[in-house]
């Protein structure tokens, strides 16, 4: 089958980047992600740059100046974290990356997602409907407490209710309140309390402690436990500020277990706390009417944010501190390499100075005048060697050789005389003998 290629199926890369980034907005609201950060940046803008990445993929993130307030720690590169973030694309440079509203670091970051993740389970499960809550007795008649037999909670519970309603009696269903056993050992005992039903109000408490030390309450299983039981229940889980799943699916949340005693127990001001209590479930479907209000009031605002100016104006802040970032990079480079070149400049200007080259020509003229001094006496022997062969030969030659011999040399007027016809009678002639000589005349 061919396509014909018409003016409504050609797209611009304007055109494609905008639906690619409302197709990636719509689908991936808000999501969140977990990961090491790698290549933080923090331009002047203040806003911050990084990449989240595991060990396969990674991707780019932004979190804006305005919502770093929120954020309790200083980030850097190697760091584990979790951020919720909206999917966006940079449609400039079509660039898919991740803005985020908040970050923590990863660990209690991890369970509070998880958390998180299981709130909205339930939620949406209805299992914090006020609808499914039971109330609970004004004047219970037996009260059961899911605890640590030997913990602090238990002992601060029976003291508020010796004080408070000594009249009811107490059954304590003990179990463990921390570590991996402990979620089974406390739905076991609210299905034991379940089982026997010798109690019309059950206390489900600990003392306080960490987010991880508090866990198990925050279980899928013990949520269930408490959803499906038919005793009520009240929560008396760590200290006001601690909040647990178990509180949202309980009957009645107390923010300490000895809070969670008082709340059962009748005093002077019963009929004051049943006016606080319908007080606060009407608080609670206004405050679930609320929530459901703000999440439209949020799509809304988010489908109106992707068309204001104000996000043309956010990209284009990003591409400058893109271009900020690239100079400065640059600038780095251009900078190294010219010091570089000033390094080899000196280099070569320190070997080009004088005093190195007289220093080379010293070398070489002290060469020379060895390699002269050593021709010199070359020179020298061979003139004493040809000195020594010249006296030898000229001493073989000599006419005192002769006279050692016993010969003598004759001469006439200083001539040496060879022939005798050379002298005539009465010519004055000299006889040179080894020793001395003589004056003669021919006769």
């Amino acid at each position: 089958m061919q396509i014909l290629n018409t003016d409504e199926n050609i797209y611009t890369v304007s055109r494609l980047n905008n639906e690619v980034r409302f197709l990636l907005e719509d689908t991936f609201p808000l999501v969140w992600v977990e990961g090491e950060m790698s290549n933080f940046a923090a331009p002047h803008s203040g806003h911050w740059y990084f990449s989240l990445k595991d060990s396969a993929a990674q991707v780019r993130c932004c979190l804006f100046k305005g919502q770093q307030k929120k954020v309790g720690f200083t980030p850097k590169d190697g760091a584990h974290v979790l951020i919720r973030a909206r999917a966006c694309l940079y449609e400039a440079r079509g660039e898919y990356q991740l803005i985020a509203e908040h970050m923590e670091e990863r660990g209690e970051g991890k369970l509070r997602r998880a958390y998180e993740l299981l709130k909205k389970k339930l939620e949406a499960a209805g299992l914090f409907d006020g609808a499914h809550k039971q109330d609970l007795p004004l004047f219970p008649r037996q009260i059961g407490v899911v605890t640590s037999a030997t913990g602090a909670a238990i002992r601060d519970i029976l003291t508020v209710l010796k004080r408070r309603y000594p009249c009811a009696p107490v059954i304590i269903y003990p179990s463990l309140v921390q570590g991996q056993s402990a979620a089974p050992n406390i739905v076991q005992a609210i299905q034991t309390a379940n089982r026997r039903q010798e109690c019309d109000i059950l206390i489900v408490a600990r003392g306080g402690g960490s987010l991880e030390d508090l866990w198990l309450f925050n279980e899928e299983s013990v949520a269930m436990a408490i959803y499906q039981s038919q005793i009520p229940i009240i929560s008396g889980v760590g200290h006001e500020v601690d909040f647990t799943i178990a509180d949202f699916v309980a009957d009645k949340r107390a923010p300490t277990p000895s809070a969670a005693a008082e709340m059962i127990t009748p005093d002077q001001t019963d009929l004051l706390r049943l006016l606080m209590q319908q007080g606060q479930q009407i608080a609670r479907r206004m405050l679930q009417k609320m929530q459901t209000m703000q999440q439209t009031l949020t799509w809304a605002q988010k489908h109106l944010s992707q068309q204001h100016p104000k996000r043309r104006l956010v990209e284009r802040m990003q591409h400058l501190d893109f271009c900020e970032l690239s100079l400065v990079q640059l600038q780095t480079q251009l900078l190294t390499k010219y010091q570089t070149k000033l390094r080899d400049l000196e280099a070569r200007l320190h070997r080009l100075l004088p005093i190195h080259r007289i220093r080379q020509l010293e070398n070489v003229t002290h060469v020379q005048e060895q390699k002269l001094l050593q021709a010199l006496m070359m020179t020298i022997q061979q003139r004493q060697t040809m000195l020594v062969q010249a006296a030898a030969k000229l001493d073989a030659l000599s006419p005192l050789a002769t006279l050692q011999r016993g010969y003598a040399i004759v001469t006439k007027n200083q001539r040496v005389l060879r022939n005798a016809n050379e002298v005539s009678k009465g010519d004055r002639i000299e006889i040179r003998l080894l020793k001395g000589s003589l004056a003669c005349t021919v006769e």
